[in-house]
């Protein structure tokens, strides 16, 4: 992105800091970036924490229409913005653009946190006022949350690559392909996980739970690595990953990091949510959802039964999306399910084929539905596979991108003549030279 650019998202990143979260973590009236850089306290170092976890749910909603429209998932149907039905499906000869809400506002919000994490590295680094082991948690945290940041603007650009090299806004680095983008990210992960062998973790997190700790956020660093793994089809290190992580065949599907949302002064409410049978801006659930669904899956209440059928534009869907039902609902960063499902992908890929059934059957009775009797092939199982991640982590963020890692973009519906699958979104206009 051009420098003038960059520099906007540090003033928004400094602004997060201080403004983002109802957390108070000291009084830092007056303070500067420059100031709390030079030798920052550890309340001052919580609060760019603090900052830095709070600024992961900006235009997430946005994030989740992206990857669930273009994937076929869902619609957002809304009276004042018609790009939802337009763009991101072609509808109408329409094409993606480089200068639309839907990619330069999440793009930027995901690196305004890349910021937020560089800054909080070098605070993190210059403070006299931390032990060593308080140092290395607040930089292990930075790392692995500005890996996962910088994956998500990749899930959206893929070969249109990223820049990973943001920390002089004088001196960008260049963009560079996904699969330079993607081992870049992973050994910004693997220098968080060193950082967590170190750590003596003394700010709070919102969203993490019994993960808040070195040893559970080093759990969370290889939950990530593992998706990680899987996306470059590193599939022994995946299982590697996995064994480090929070990963349990037996676990609670929910078990994870969530981003948290509430009603308090300063706070962020979950804006994908919108109340069932709504009329004007909702989210639909695409017909296929239910059309494909085997009977008796509980999944399907995750889309549910509205009043009346809800049309757009050639478009309709007799459900809504039902995933998120409230305005502070959590969403998953990663979960344990999808572990689950990340297990049975590299097993199946290892030609583990009785490994990877096991943990499929383990996602198909969880929801209700007889073990899988189907062939015992690892083509079979892949499609096995990647029906269940379909519904297990409907919304969640991944089914464009797994059918785009198997190049089956192609089996996805076109709802109406002239729609397009888009493969990835174009750089936005901020990143042309």
């Amino acid at each position: 992105m051009k420098k003038s650019v960059y520099l906007y998202l540090l003033s928004i990143g400094a602004i997060l800091v201080f403004n983002s979260c109802a957390k108070d973590y000291g009084d830092l009236n007056d303070a500067t970036v420059q100031s709390f850089i030079s030798n920052a306290s550890a309340s001052e170092l919580n609060n760019l924490v603090s900052g830095t976890e709070s600024g992961l749910r900006t235009n997430l909603s946005l994030y989740l229409d992206d990857i669930g429209i273009i994937g076929r998932e869902m619609y957002h149907f809304s009276n004042s913005e018609p790009r939802y039905v337009t763009d991101l499906l072609g509808g109408g000869g329409a094409t993606l653009s480089n200068s639309n809400f839907y990619i330069t506002n999440p793009w930027a919000s995901r690196y305004t946190v890349v910021k937020n994490c560089n800054i909080l590295i070098q605070a993190a680094t210059n403070s006299t006022q931390i032990t060593a082991a308080q140092r290395s948690g607040y930089i292990g945290f930075a790392q692995t949350i500005k890996a996962y940041q910088l994956l998500m603007n990749l899930n959206l650009s893929d070969s249109n690559g990223i820049r990973i090299n943001v920390n002089d806004p004088n001196n960008l680095g260049p963009i560079v392909t996904n699969v330079t983008a993607l081992a870049a990210i992973s050994s910004l992960l693997d220098s968080g996980l060193s950082s967590f062998n170190n750590a003596d973790i003394v700010f709070t997190l919102a969203g993490f739970g019994n993960f808040s700790n070195a040893q559970g956020l080093a759990q969370f660093n290889r939950a990530l690595a593992a998706r990680l793994d899987v996306y470059q089809q590193n599939w022994s290190a995946a299982l590697t990953d996995l064994g480090q992580s929070f990963f349990s065949l037996t676990g609670d599907f929910n078990l994870g990091v969530f981003d948290v949302f509430g009603t308090g002064l300063g706070d962020q409410l979950n804006t994908f949510f919108i109340p069932q049978n709504q009329t004007g801006e909702i989210r639909v659930a695409h017909p296929s959802f239910a059309e494909d669904i085997e009977p008796g899956d509980d999944r399907i209440n995750k889309a549910t039964l509205r009043i009346a059928v809800a049309s757009l534009d050639g478009l309709s869907s007799d459900r809504d999306v039902w995933v998120y039902t409230s305005s502070t609902a959590p969403v998953p960063i990663i979960r344990n399910e999808e572990l689950i499902l990340l297990y049975a992908e590299a097993n199946i890929q290892n030609n583990d084929l009785s490994d990877g059934v096991n943990a499929i059957n383990i996602i198909r009775t969880g929801h209700n539905l007889a073990a899988y009797s189907g062939a015992m092939t690892q083509s079979a199982l892949i499609t096995e596979m990647l029906n269940q991640k379909r519904y297990s982590l409907y919304c969640e963020g991944h089914r464009w991108l797994d059918l785009r890692r198997y190049n089956l973009l192609s089996s996805l519906p076109i709802d109406r003549p002239g729609d397009q699958v888009w493969t990835e979104f174009p750089l936005p206009v901020s990143e042309q030279q």
